[in-house]
């Protein structure tokens, strides 16, 4: 490729690369791997970026190269779990925690996003929406997405998946009903000034471990899941003694600084000093309704953070 041509596939492509990266991961649910796809995609764009002859738009283009490296990649992959997705929640606050080796769903940092795409489309980076999304066939998954998540028309779907339209809508079709047997339960998005605030009084409860705010933050039904741990826990009255009696230790064990993922408000742990991974908190106009925590000390460098504080 000469170096006009470098240039001009820099300027065409690059615009793209950060909702690629959220396209990606929404269907991969690991921000390791999407990232991984969205360097090979780039790849591919560039070895036949010269014989691109624009019958659909760059953008489109590029969607269906990332779609298909996705599609591949699931091929050799088994599909990203939360403790939820393993089984029910333990009765007991005092239950010995058990660990599993599964392929983890992972968090994405904001600051990885389009910031735009963070404030349009939040509700459909949530947690709870990419582990409902796990659940689908792949082609299913990248149809749900590109139609109902993204809004693309059947069309431009059809092209980007190879397919025709007709093969899209009945597609799209299965995936709706496969999803309605397991609705995703995304809450109702909370105004961002509210989220700050909960955040905050989050992370000073935690520092100070303090049972008695955490029990003030957290609503009715909340529930608590925490990686690499299949048991989980569900209700205020479990949650916060298990908080308490397994989690929390003595004031100052833990240090929590503030951040964001996946469009919601977070926070990177350490344990004594150590780097302990990302907690993120689904926040609602009534509460804390889930602490997804995500106990993976690569986590922290991948969001930006020193190793240690």
């Amino acid at each position: 490729m000469t170096a006009s041509g470098m240039a001009d596939f820099a300027t065409d492509t690059e615009p793209y690369r950060r909702e690629l990266l959220a396209h990606c991961y929404r269907i991969l649910g690991s921000v390791d791997d999407a990232e991984d796809v969205v360097q090979e995609t780039y790849l591919r764009a560039w070895r036949s970026f010269e014989s691109f002859e624009g019958r659909s738009s760059v953008r489109n283009w590029l969607y269906r190269i990332a779609t298909n490296a996705c599609l591949s990649a699931l091929s050799h992959r088994s599909r990203r779990f939360l403790p939820s997705g393993l089984g029910g929640p333990a009765d007991d606050p005092l239950t010995p925690l058990a660990a599993a080796e599964a392929p983890w769903l992972q968090p994405v940092p904001d600051s990885m996003l389009d910031p735009a795409a963070i404030v349009t489309a939040r509700d459909s980076l949530r947690i709870a929406l990419i582990a409902a999304l796990q659940k689908l066939p792949g082609r299913q998954r990248a149809v749900f997405i590109l139609r109902d998540v993204l809004a693309w028309p059947a069309s431009d779907v059809a092209q980007v998946m190879g397919t025709s339209t007709a093969a899209v809508k009945s597609t799209l079709q299965r995936a709706r009903a496969r999803l309605e047997h397991a609705p995703p339960d995304v809450e109702r998005a909370v105004e961002p000034g509210d989220l700050s605030a909960v955040l905050a009084q989050y992370i000073a409860a935690v520092e100070e471990a303090d049972g008695a705010a955490l029990e003030q933050l957290l609503r009715v039904d909340a529930r608590v899941e925490a990686t690499p741990w299949r048991t989980w826990f569900s209700g205020r009255a479990t949650c916060v003694p298990y908080l308490v009696q397994q989690v929390l230790g003595s004031p100052g064990d833990w240090r929590l600084l503030p951040t964001s993922a996946n469009g919601q408000p977070a926070a990177v742990g350490y344990h004594r000093g150590r780097p302990y991974g990302i907690l993120v908190l689904t926040v609602t106009s009534t509460g804390i309704a889930t602490i997804n925590a995500f106990g993976d000390p690569a986590l922290v460098k991948r969001f930006g953070f020193p190793a240690h504080v």
